[in-house]
């Protein structure tokens, strides 16, 4: 395949011509090949600078509006059929074998500055958007930034001999290649979660250490479920439209299987926010559990205090009482102390007070 290189922009590419790879390739010939029968082109830019991407966009007349969303900021996940093309915006996820900090002592991490070729983190996993351009027999897919395994999807294709199959059997790598990444990052959350579940009922665990990690798995969630639930609609317009009759029809069962897997995720991802949202209240209710068992002990601890501090303090009067200045009087008073005491602790004990 291809290459063409320059600082952090990387393009690569390959054209295939009657099934046969075509040696060399240039990105300013790719509109050359768009009518030729039996001719397949796939072009992949990493980093783009902003002269290439109006070079593309130039030589394959792509819609403003849609190279204005591969530039923007920040792009949710849609498709998107224009005259001539169709564009789809999806993010795929490669995990972070970092694990998180769970130290609550431990500093926060410097704030991560967001820029046009800064990746979007988390602590489990990192984003990648890719724009994809669909017109007549080339798929164009564009990435802002470096980390996601391309090598991948060739490999994706060469399994499927996606040339033999036209530009529906591309489309289709990519896309498995994103979907089995957001498997990935679900499983690690549910992984999460599930740890999380098993110190719930750890007393040595602190509250707070708690608390951040399900704040932190909640932020996470709410990333992934934004790139993970539409992808069911851009699936379905795929199968809906099948890019007019450039996805021949034994793709059909692939592109099904690939819905399926994308409407897994989403489920997963809805039955993760039941759990997380059980594992705050369960949090929740376990403190204020604790919280009543430390008030019961003190209450009880206070009532049993409270006995000899009446005792002696009747005792401890300057008049006379009966038993005043006799042996008498403080044994009676310390039976009296030592049988309230005793029958308090019993009752409290027996209550689970204590």
């Amino acid at each position: 395949m291809g290459d063409e290189q320059s600082n952090d922009e990387h393009i690569r590419g390959q054209i295939w011509r009657d099934g046969e790879r075509v040696d060399g390739f240039d990105i300013a010939k790719i509109s050359d090949c768009l009518d030729e029968k039996n001719t397949l082109i796939w072009a992949d830019l990493e980093c783009p600078s902003h002269d290439t991407l109006a070079q593309l966009a130039a030589e394959l007349d792509l819609d403003p509006f849609a190279v204005e969303d591969t530039t923007a900021a920040v792009e949710r996940v849609k498709t998107v059929t224009y005259t001539g093309h169709t564009f789809m915006m999806v993010y795929a996820i490669t995990m972070n074998d970092d694990e998180p900090q769970d130290d609550s002592d431990s500093p926060p991490p410097a704030p991560r500055r967001s820029s046009e070729t800064v990746r979007q983190r988390s602590d489990r996993f990192d984003l990648h958007r890719i724009s994809i351009f669909v017109k007549a027999n080339a798929l164009i897919t564009v990435r802002r930034n470096a980390g996601f395994d391309i090598d991948e999807v060739v490999h994706r294709w060469n399994d499927i001999g996606g040339e033999k199959h036209g530009i529906g059997a591309l489309l289709h790598g990519l896309l498995d290649v994103v979907v089995d990444g957001h498997f990935d990052a679900v499983q690690r959350l549910d992984d999460d979660i599930e740890d999380l579940e098993g110190l719930l009922f750890d007393e040595k665990v602190a509250g707070r250490t708690l608390q951040r990690r399900t704040y932190e798995l909640r932020k996470d969630l709410v990333s992934l479920r934004r790139i993970v639930l539409p992808m069911r609609e851009v699936i379905a317009g795929i199968q809906r439209r099948r890019f007019e009759n450039h996805a021949p029809p034994e793709l059909d069962p692939h592109f099904s299987d690939l819905y399926d897997h994308a409407l897994r995720a989403a489920e997963w991802t809805e039955s993760l926010r039941d759990m997380i949202t059980t594992v705050f209240e369960t949090n929740l209710s376990l403190a204020d559990a604790r919280l009543n068992t430390v008030m019961k002990k003190l209450t009880g601890w206070a009532a049993i205090i409270a006995v000899p501090t009446a005792i002696t303090g009747f005792y401890g009067q300057n008049v006379p009482f009966p038993g005043f200045s006799h042996t008498l009087g403080f044994v009676t008073s310390s039976v009296l102390i030592v049988v309230a005491v005793t029958a308090l602790y019993a009752t409290f004990r027996r209550k689970d007070w204590l």
